[in-house]
């Protein structure tokens, strides 16, 4: 491989960058808002899209059934394959469709894609759907140099993140419809982010007996009995500060309350409460053990409450992401390729949010999180109003993306 060919792959990105940003804004201007999660439009029109570019798209439909019981619409999650002359490694791409709702207080319209003094606006600009037109063009970029190529390449655009990834990346393994031996998934163009935390969410519904607001010990009220639960569970957060990480970038595990339904009228003892909770838990901890700490401390909570149940059910619970034997070829790829275009060091180190990347990581697969976006989540304001990426950051992480997909496959 010659520093000529490193020039040529940078080149043609330059070239092909406005019709990357333009892919990108078709991309984020067909909404998937999960919940409710009707994602296989956006499935199909990437498919064709990608079918434009002379490539095929094979697209694996989830099971209607599987889908609804799951609490969504559709899914129908892409995989392009791209195989090269024998001898090499198999590098999967991998990027999630699916957003959370754009919610209030945007200046730019949600699915707009507005490109506006070098910031691309839209939700999912930054998380993930960048990351389409990231991998896309990397891949391009490298094909059309021309020089021979060994192992092959896929992307997987897969549509089910925000609820976990089990009919994403998650149905693709386990339907044994890949096995790759390396896989990047989308990420931050300063950080590499090589671990992050498991996640536990809980639905716990309170129920008692509906009552007569005037007399309100004619009822069992749900609501003063989830007041025990909430303050058992924020009780419990100065204990959680204790427990610390050893990975860099993660500190200790946390715990909150994310919705609360209950109640049928103000003049009525509320007959039901339902709590939707999430426990995130570091690297080092047991995922079936703090299951059972958690559902006991719900459980004791409201144990001498006359007239409650309680019901939890476990919504989620994903396993953490830890380094494999073979991530760190991945991370020292990266980096040296990040130096050469960012020109600075790139970090790389766990993260307390979670990803689906961490599914193909308990298939022994070893994944690293690099895409295009900024230093931190909060500056590219994702999962809040106006989401935006910087288009130099698109830009750059293509290129590094493209360099380090010619480390690994070039003959």
């Amino acid at each position: 491989m010659t520093m000529n060919a490193q020039e040529k792959l940078v080149d043609w990105i330059d070239a092909h960058f406005d019709e990357q940003v333009a892919f990108l804004q078709e991309v984020i201007r067909i909404p998937t808002d999960t919940p409710p999660g009707n994602n296989a439009p956006h499935a199909d029109a990437v498919a064709s899209m990608v079918e434009a570019l002379g490539w095929s798209a094979e697209k694996h439909a989830v099971p209607a059934q599987t889908v609804r019981d799951y609490g969504m619409e559709s899914i129908t999650n892409l995989i392009v394959r791209r195989p090269y002359a024998a001898g090499g490694p198999t590098i999967a791409l991998n990027a999630h469709g699916d957003v959370v709702p754009p919610g209030d207080g945007w200046v730019h319209p949600p699915y707009g894609a507005v490109v506006e003094d070098g910031f691309i606006y839209g939700r999912a600009a930054a998380v993930s759907k960048s990351d389409f037109s990231t991998y896309i063009f990397a891949v391009r970029a490298l094909e059309a140099l021309g020089v021979p190529l060994k192992g092959g390449l896929e992307l997987h655009f897969t549509y089910d993140e925000e609820f976990g990834g089990l009919l994403g990346p998650g149905w693709l393994l386990e339907q044994k419809l890949t096995k790759p031996d390396f896989v990047i998934a989308a990420g931050f163009s300063y950080n590499i982010v090589t671990a992050h935390n498991a996640c536990l969410q809980l639905e716990v519904t309170v129920h008692g007996k509906s009552g007569h607001g005037a007399m309100p010990e004619t009822g069992h009220d749900a609501l003063q009995a989830a007041t025990r639960i909430l303050n058992a569970i924020y009780g419990q957060l100065p204990e959680l500060k204790k427990i610390k990480s050893k990975v860099a970038g993660i500190d200790s595990p946390t715990m909150l309350v994310g919705r609360i339904d209950g109640g049928t009228n103000t003049n009525v003892v509320p007959g039901k409460v339902v709590l939707k909770m999430d426990r995130r838990m570091i690297p080092e901890e047991d995922p079936v053990a703090v299951e059972a700490q958690v559902r006991a401390l719900i459980e004791d909570a409201v144990r001498d409450q006359p007239g409650i149940r309680v019901e939890i059910r476990r919504l989620l619970l994903s396993h953490a992401l830890r380094p494999l034997p073979g991530s760190d070829k991945l991370v020292a790829s990266l980096q040296k390729n990040g130096r050469q275009v960012i020109g600075e060091e790139i970090t790389a180190q766990g993260t307390p949010l979670y990803a689906d990347a961490r599914l193909y990581g308990e298939h022994g697969i070893p994944a690293v999180l690099y895409g295009a976006g900024p230093r931190t989540v909060p500056e590219s304001n994702a999962k809040k109003a106006d989401e935006r990426l910087a288009l130099e950051d698109l830009r750059k992480a293509t290129k590094v993306v493209a360099l380090t997909l010619l480390d690994f496959l070039a003959v």
